[in-house]
C-alpha cells in the first residue's frame, strides 16, 4: 500500500466506521438496545443517553425493558423515548419502561431499506471524497518531482483498488442488514 492510501487509511475506517454506527439503530423488527443509541434523557441538570441513567435489558424478541437507577426519571425517561418516535409502544410499569417492538409491515421494511441505501450512498460519498483528496495529493507530488509520471499512475490504479475493495465491503455490510430487515 503507498503512502498516499496510508495517510488517509484513518479516514476510510472512520466513514466505514460511522456506517455500521449510523445503521445498527435501523429497526429489524427485533429488539435490540442500539435504536436507544441516540435517544437523551434530561436527568440532574445535563442530556445524557438512556444507558448513563438506566439498565437496557432485552426481554424477548419483541420487547425490552429499561430500568432506571434513580425512579424520580421515570416519567423523563418515558418522555424521551416517546418523544424520539422510534416506532415502538411505550409502557411505564411504575419502576421500569416497557418498549414493545410492533411486527414490521412489508411498508415499513420497504421504507427502512430506502434509508439504508440513502446511509450507504452518503459513505460512499465520503469515500470518495477522500480519494479525491489523495489523488490530488498524488497529482501535487508529480507536479512537485516528488515522484515519477509512472509512479503517479500506479498510485492510482492502487487507490481504485482499494477504493473497490471499500465500496464491495460497505455493500457487504448493507446487504447483511438488508437481510436483517426483510426478514420476517
Amino acid at each position: 500500500m503507498n503512502q498516499f492510501i496510508q495517510e488517509k487509511q484513518e479516514d476510510f475506517d472512520k466513514a466505514i466506521e460511522f456506517f455500521k454506527k449510523d445503521i445498527a439503530n435501523l429497526r429489524t423488527g427485533r429488539a435490540n438496545p442500539a435504536i436507544l443509541e441516540k435517544v437523551h434523557v434530561p436527568a440532574y441538570g445535563v442530556m445524557n443517553p438512556v444507558n448513563a441513567v438506566g439498565n437496557i435489558a432485552v426481554a424477548d424478541a419483541k420487547s425490552m425493558t429499561v430500568t432506571p437507577w434513580d425512579k424520580n426519571i421515570i416519567k423523563d425517561l418515558e418522555k424521551a423515548i416517546v418523544d424520539a418516535d422510534l416506532g415502538v409502544g411505550v409502557v411505564n410499569e411504575g419502576d421500569k419502561i416497557r418498549l414493545n417492538i410492533p411486527q414490521m409491515t412489508e411498508e415499513n421494511r420497504k421504507d427502512l431499506v430506502k434509508k439504508l441505501n440513502e446511509k450507504m450512498e452518503q459513505t460512499r460519498i465520503n469515500l470518495r471524497q477522500v480519494r479525491d483528496e489523495i489523488k490530488e495529493a498524488i497529482e501535487k507530488a508529480e507536479k512537485d518531482k516528488e515522484i515519477t509520471e509512472d509512479e503517479k499512475y500506479d498510485f492510482i490504479e492502487e487507490l481504485d483498488e482499494e477504493i473497490k475493495k471499500l465500496n464491495e465491503n460497505v455493500k457487504d455490510i448493507r446487504d447483511k442488514k438488508e437481510e436483517d430487515i426483510m426478514t420476517v
